[in-house]
């Protein structure tokens, strides 16, 4: 029996906690059904959980000792890998119990009670619109019998102080004289115990749950997480949860996967936001005019604070136009519920190969499943599977990526296509015009046609010496590259890349799309905005910074 968490017992306990939810993961998936049926609860925490413990085994400076460096990085970690709402206030909780026990070189069963009451406010705190009979409850409870359990220990330790000591000062409450202080296993037990209990009255609050015969999801986690800490500190396994009258479900249809929130909005957007205090305040309001499960968590101080962002909209565009106006967004994930199915899984799904932040934010707005480039026919084939879709586009991206997306697509399960896209502006115009309602290999023919259709160029430095198709070119010249190969050799960057949009906008264009890789200048954009505007009024110009490596610009023109 532990008589205090230090840092090696709070690194078991997020592995053990992170192992308990996988074993889960499949019953919480299937309980979560508030207040519109899903399935992503168990998924949402798993990913979660694993975030924080990546974080300790990525930072092993605060291995062996005091409680709070490790307890910080778990929240953090949690954070910034948070999925869904139960992500979110999961990882408040945990923030809640590093700040509530800051001081402390190791967590007591006092200390435990203060933390977990922290992590319940932190987390109520989170949420624009608390609701009753979810994780929040189930936290809440955990907190209350913590200190309850606090308060008859220092009661028996005033009924066996000795008379002569009623003079004395007193104990704080919980933290009485010698002895008189609740036990780290006392505490978690009665934390654990009485989270179980409000979980088993969640349907007696939310009239949904008791429709859909279940408890609620986002508690169950919680739970896990208790239980894997009481096993922790006294070495026994949980009891298994016993069946209660709302585990037996009735076949229902296919429906949206969601959740939390209500069916008026069809967009779940999530992302992770670098910014100061004040602008996520005005961020906050937009959001909450914008749609609602609105979540907004954060993490450091001042100009370098980290938030978690999570909402359900109609319009993407103005949550993710509201995100730039307050900071700088990254980490962007969309997901349209229609395509979320709980019951087989989604029909389609889209596989996209990116190189550079940037560029995979910008195709996870779109809804697809991105891998990192140069991935192998193992990796894609996993990413295919992932998606758990009956039929699946992938997009390449280059050359030697499509022959590995071919590969893939044999082995896989579900009926795989292949476009051809040779850079990701062509895959950014394939997916712009996708179509559910079309039939899919309509709607892959559509896709080809427009990756077909947008030229694509990119700029880079000449790594040595060379001949090229457009004459002799010295390490370190600026090339201009056309469909792969050469056609412009220049000293100057920003030159050689308005002569470039010249070129291909001489064979006409009506779009422009300009990603600028990591080693692109600052104002290289503007000029080249500037250009084109006074060139070719016309066409209209998008630009993002895609973070890829090699190419200080990737053009498109469609």
């Amino acid at each position: 029996m532990l008589e205090s968490l230090d840092a090696p017992a709070l690194r078991r306990w997020c592995a053990g906690a992170l192992a308990a939810l996988r074993r889960h993961q499949g019953e919480i998936d299937e309980l979560n059904v508030y207040p519109v049926p899903d399935g992503d609860t168990g998924t949402n925490l798993v990913l979660t959980l694993t975030s924080a413990n990546e974080a300790l085994t990525f930072d092993t400076t605060a291995a062996d000792g005091d409680a709070t460096p490790v307890l910080r990085l778990m929240a953090r970690g949690a954070l910034l890998g948070a999925r869904g709402n139960s992500g979110v206030i999961i990882s408040q909780i945990l923030r809640g119990l590093a700040d509530a026990t800051s001081a402390l070189p190791s967590v007591d069963g006092p200390g435990l009670a203060r933390g977990l009451r922290a992590g319940a406010e932190a987390a109520y705190g989170a949420v624009a619109n608390p609701v009753e009979g979810t994780v929040l409850t189930v936290a809440a409870a955990a907190a209350t019998a913590a200190e309850e359990a606090c308060d008859r220990a220092s009661a028996r330790a005033d009924q066996s102080r000795p008379p002569s000591s009623a003079a004395g000062p007193a104990a704080p409450s919980g933290t009485g004289a010698a002895g008189g202080s609740a036990s780290l296993g006392e505490v978690a037990k009665a934390a654990a115990g009485a989270a179980a209990e409000a979980l088993a009255r969640t349907p007696e609050q939310l009239p949904a749950l008791a429709r859909a015969g279940v408890v609620d999801a986002g508690g169950r986690g919680l739970c896990v997480l208790l239980d894997a800490l009481v096993e922790v500190v006294t070495g026994d396994l949980p009891a298994e949860p016993r069946p209660t009258p709302f585990r037996q479900r009735a076949t229902r249809p296919l429906v949206a996967a969601r959740e939390s929130g209500s069916t008026d909005f069809d967009y779940e957007v999530q992302f992770l936001l670098d910014a100061a205090e004040p602008a996520v305040e005005k961020l906050r309001a937009r959001l909450a005019e914008l749609g609602d499960s609105l979540v907004v968590v954060g993490t450091g101080e001042g100009d370098d604070s980290t938030w978690n962002v999570h909402v359900h909209v109609n319009d993407v565009g103005a949550a993710l136009e509201a995100g730039v106006e307050a900071g700088r967004p990254h980490r962007i994930a969309v997901t349209r519920f229609d395509d979320q199915l709980a019951a087989d899984g989604p029909d389609r799904a889209v596989v996209v190969v990116a190189a550079g932040e940037g560029i995979a934010d910008l195709f996870a707005a779109e809804g697809a499943a991105v891998v990192a480039a140069n991935p192998s026919t193992g990796e894609l084939l996993a990413a295919v599977t992932a998606t758990g879709a009956a039929h699946v586009v992938v997009l390449p991206n280059d050359p030697n990526t499509q022959i590995v997306a071919t590969a893939a697509a044999r082995e896989a399960t579900a009926a795989v296509r292949v476009v051809p896209t040779r850079s990701p502006v062509q895959a950014l115009a394939a997916l712009a015009v996708r179509d559910p309602a079309r039939a899919f290999d309509d709607d892959v023919i559509a896709m080809a046609e427009a990756a077909g259709a947008c030229r694509y160029a990119e700029v880079c430095y000449a790594s040595r010496d060379a001949l090229t198709v457009a004459g002799p070119c010295r390490r370190g010249d600026v090339l201009a590259l056309v469909e792969g190969e050469v056609h412009l050799i220049g000293a100057d960057l920003t030159a050689t890349c308005r002569d470039l949009l010249d070129r291909l906008l001489g064979g006409g264009g009506e779009l422009v799309t300009l990603l600028t890789g990591e080693d692109a200048p600052p104002g290289l954009t503007d000029a080249l905005r500037a250009h084109v505007a006074a060139r070719w009024p016309f066409v209209e110009v998008h630009t993002y910074a895609g973070g890829h490596p090699h190419y200080p610009l990737l053009v498109g023109v469609e």
